[in-house]
């Protein structure tokens, strides 16, 4: 199969699912893809047991698939400009003072607890497991995904200010998260290397700090471009350029992509941007765009996660493993958000239960089977991968489905 074969098939499927889930699931669309593929592919796989035919086309499809890259360097830019240009902004800046301790903070504590409850979790099963390797899962399992929250999120009915602290954390949280990955998995990749703090503080400035400069000029350059004309289609194909040209500048100076993109679109999408460089008819379009971008590569993504189960190595031990790590996960999440919360609950109004309906709320997705698929397999790949894959079923389906509720019951009152 080629790579337009691919594209061809993925985009056929989820036109396919999308239809049965708006016309008879009526599900929010990651949750509803989700099911549908994972319903679709364990169909095939009992078909596969009289006749392999459609079992082994489907995994011939899954292996020319490189999900890691097809998501880590193509779509999450695209995903996280839409999210970042419908995105409250000043509801964001408001609370961009937990956002970003929630982001940065919260993410290297959850990594740590998750590392250090799963370490013990795995002596307890008789696995020896280097605890570098379980502080690796602990980051790759850490971030919330925004493509999952901002898809759940948009029907959950939570309260604004609620609202912008959960999407402005999963915005923001998976380009920390994944230089702390990359961080630790430089140095559980040479374990005998000597590794000094500042070359680690310097990898963490350069690609955190590096990638928001960059998304500051993007959003700057494409602001002064979109205001010095007035051509709607110009103007969207600007936006185009700058989230692919902007990507690639990110990865040639190795500067975090994701927070470069939701930079620049936190920027474009404002309403001073807004009110000053868009007519109203640019405004409507550019909207629209990349909505439906969104909503396209969303379909997709979710229809790969579905079907990534068909290359997972289900041992029975890593099931089990997987589903004690569920609430393990939770705990740890919950416990790395309290100490902010608590600080802030002082200077900004939170809403009731705002621990506990971010734990639930935030969600696991693709970035994280992403990065769990670029572990080698002295890492132990292949259990970390089911542990995770467990994890973001669970989020996606079990989370999804019900944080709406959550959010209604624990947030009664709030605005």
């Amino acid at each position: 199969m080629d790579y337009f074969e691919i594209a061809s098939v993925l985009i056929v499927l989820s036109a396919l699912f999308g239809y049965i889930n708006v016309r008879f699931l009526k599900l929010p669309i990651t949750i509803g893809l989700m099911v549908i593929t994972i319903v679709f592919t364990m169909v095939i796989v009992a078909i596969g047991q009289f006749d392999d035919t459609l079992l082994l086309r489907e995994k011939e499809l899954i292996s020319k698939i490189d999900f890691e890259t097809v998501l880590l360097d193509i779509m999450l830019s695209f995903l996280l400009f839409a999210g970042a240009l419908h995105t409250n902004f000043n509801q964001l800046k408001i609370h961009r003072g937990p956002v970003l301790v929630f982001a940065t903070l919260g993410v290297l504590v959850s990594t740590f607890l998750v590392g250090l409850v799963m370490y013990y979790m795995f002596l307890l099963f008789g696995f020896h497991i280097n605890f570098i390797y379980c502080l690796l899962f602990g980051a790759l399992i850490s971030p919330t995904d925004p493509i999952a929250v901002l898809g759940i999120l948009k029907k959950a009915g939570a309260p604004k200010k609620l609202e912008a602290k959960i999407v402005g954390e999963s915005l923001f949280n998976d380009g920390v998260g994944v230089v702390v990955f990359l961080t630790i998995f430089a140095i559980a990749a040479k374990p005998d290397a000597a590794i000094e703090f500042s070359e680690i503080a310097k990898l963490f400035g350069q690609e955190v700090l590096g990638g928001i400069a960059l998304g500051l000029i993007l959003g700057y350059i494409t602001y002064k471009l979109l205001k010095s004309i007035d051509n709607y289609e110009v103007e969207v194909i600007i936006t185009i350029a700058t989230v692919m040209g902007g990507s690639l500048l990110a990865h040639q100076w190795h500067l975090s992509a994701p927070l470069a993109m939701v930079t620049a679109g936190l920027m474009v999408g404002n309403d001073t941007v807004r009110l000053t460089a868009m007519s109203e008819i640019t405004e409507t379009y550019l909207d629209k765009f990349w909505e439906l971008i969104d909503v396209l590569l969303n379909t997709v993504l979710f229809v790969m996660i579905g079907m990534e189960m068909l290359v997972i190595n289900f041992q029975l031990n890593y099931v089990i493993a997987g589903l004690i790590a569920v609430p393990l996960v939770l705990l740890s999440r919950y416990l790395s958000l309290w100490l902010p919360i608590k600080f802030f609950a002082e200077k900004l109004q939170f809403v009731k239960h705002t621990n506990l309906i971010m734990t639930w709320g935030g969600l696991r997705g693709g970035i994280s089977i992403a990065l769990a698929l670029s572990l080698t397999q002295e890492m132990h790949r292949e259990l970390f991968l089911v542990i995770t894959y467990i994890i973001v079923v669970f989020s996606i389906i079990g989370q999804g489905l019900t944080v709406g509720p959550v959010i209604k019951r624990l947030a009664k009152g709030a605005d």
